[in-house]
């Protein structure tokens, strides 16, 4: 028997059964019963599944009825820190100890008319309020791909407008446009930013002392002890820059350089 060869429900039960046992050290059959709102019976089925997968068995405790896991225990899987976080909060507590994050609205109708026109390879029309210049004028523009910042959706699409590849924040898009289209009168030019991967070299801020780098490198994961790789295409540096705030003059990370890479 593999983690892979069970039927998805269980294969997430027994993924919980793990997370559990790896990040509060326990787990039990109410665990199990309250998540999942299976039977007592189907409880002890997972935990048997689960003792017979797991590399690293935990020790049961008759006198709490509880799983502990073993000073060497092995997780079966990796999760994030939100995955992390939800596992660890108190589904008893009012107030979540967690900062709310901002509401990162998608209209249908605007988002619809854009991906029929990138799936038909077609212009569009579009109404945009500009950041910059506080205008929301008509422009002309050919979706060709969404992407996410981790925060919000963007399109990236060809601009008539700039003669140039822009991205642009579905929100801003007013939904009471027409959304006309029009044929493409000739290919799109080559998104070389899109198509071109590079590597960013980032690293603990100059001036930090020896003891703040090293917890820095600790809070960011490096895995070497001077530089954090990260690739990415060229088109989304900006996204990276500003997520992990490397202009930020106050911030704990700096970027050496931006290396090219051969795709």
């Amino acid at each position: 028997m593999s983690l892979e060869s069970l039927k998805h429900a269980q294969r997430e039960r027994i993924l919980f059964l793990d997370q559990c046992l790896t990040w509060k050290g326990q787990a039990n059959r109410r665990d199990l019963t309250l998540r999942f709102d299976i039977s007592t019976a189907q409880a002890a089925v997972d935990f048997r599944t689960y003792l017979s997968l797991t590399p690293t068995p935990p020790v049961y405790d008759a006198t709490e009825k509880t799983y502990f896991s073993s000073h060497d225990h092995r997780a079966l899987s990796s999760v994030g820190p939100e995955e992390v976080f939800d596992l660890l909060s108190d589904e008893t507590t009012f107030t979540r100890a967690s900062i709310p994050l901002p509401t990162r609205i998608l209209d249908p109708a605007v988002i619809a008319p854009l991906h029929r026109a990138m799936r038909n390879e077609r212009d569009i029309q579009i109404t945009y309020t500009s950041m910059n210049s506080g205008l929301s004028e008509p422009q002309w523009i050919s979706p060709v791909q969404f992407h996410f910042d981790g925060e919000s959706i963007h399109l990236r699409a060809w601009s008539y407008k700039h003669a140039a590849y822009r991205d642009y924040l579905p929100i801003r898009i007013s939904k009471e446009t027409d959304f006309v289209t029009r044929d493409r009168s000739s290919p799109l030019p080559f998104d070389s930013d899109w198509h071109s991967l590079v590597r960013l070299w980032i690293r603990p801020r100059s001036g930090l002392s020896h003891a703040q780098a090293r917890v820095v490198r600790l809070e960011y994961g490096f895995e070497a002890d001077t530089h954090l790789a990260i690739k990415t295409r060229k088109a989304l540096v900006f996204y990276v820059k500003r997520r992990w705030r490397l202009d930020d003059d106050k911030a704990r990370l700096e970027l050496e350089k931006v290396e090219d890479l051969q795709v």
